[in-house]
């Protein structure tokens, strides 16, 4: 518990960020202390297999998901602990080769997301991660990607989650989340 209490001193609230009326949650501070963001890696790594893996039905994770952008800062170093692949979840246009696209509404404007075709083979479990959720948007557009490559979601994990907006209602898994913000 005092990691997570620990975790959420570092983080900084920026008002009217990105633009008037939404606060922006910053976890950057996080990242720039070895020991904050070592506990932050280790708090994450400890939840998958000590609740997340147990609970799955292969035992283990095979791709660990990281949303763009905060996703990439996390996912890689989380699938390199598990001895997962990483696969990284891009905007539009940012990826070569073949990918499969999903569109999703933000609390500030649409976007499409996409992932390359041939990332995830069917069957295989994944976890997709990024820094916080908020209306679930972008997270659900993930496990889509991983749905339509075949992939089987079995868990969403998140630093921060903005409780009354009720983000984890639209997903297709259990979703964990360090932080609880109400307001």
């Amino acid at each position: 518990m005092a990691d997570v209490e620990y975790l959420q001193s570092v983080i900084r609230l920026h008002a009217d960020f990105p633009k008037k009326g939404i606060s922006f949650l910053d976890i950057f501070p996080i990242l720039r202390n070895p020991i904050t963001f070592e506990t932050l890696i280790t708090h994450f790594v400890y939840h998958i297999t000590s609740q997340t893996i147990p609970k799955s039905l292969h035992k283990k994770v095979d791709v660990v998901v990281g949303l763009d952008a905060r996703g990439f800062l996390l996912g890689p170093i989380i699938a390199l602990r598990l001895g997962a692949a990483f696969v990284p979840v891009r905007k539009h246009g940012k990826l070569p080769g073949e990918c499969v696209s999903a569109t999703y509404e933000k609390e500030y404007g649409a976007d499409t997301f996409e992932m390359q075709s041939d990332a995830i083979q069917p069957g295989q479990s994944v976890i997709i991660v990024d820094d916080l959720i908020a209306t679930g948007g972008s997270a659900k557009a993930a496990g889509e990607l991983v749905k339509k490559l075949g992939g089987v979601t079995i868990e969403y994990l998140f630093i921060i989650e903005i409780m009354f907006l009720k983000g984890y209602q639209c997903l297709d898994a259990p979703a964990y989340s360090i932080i609880q913000y109400l307001d």
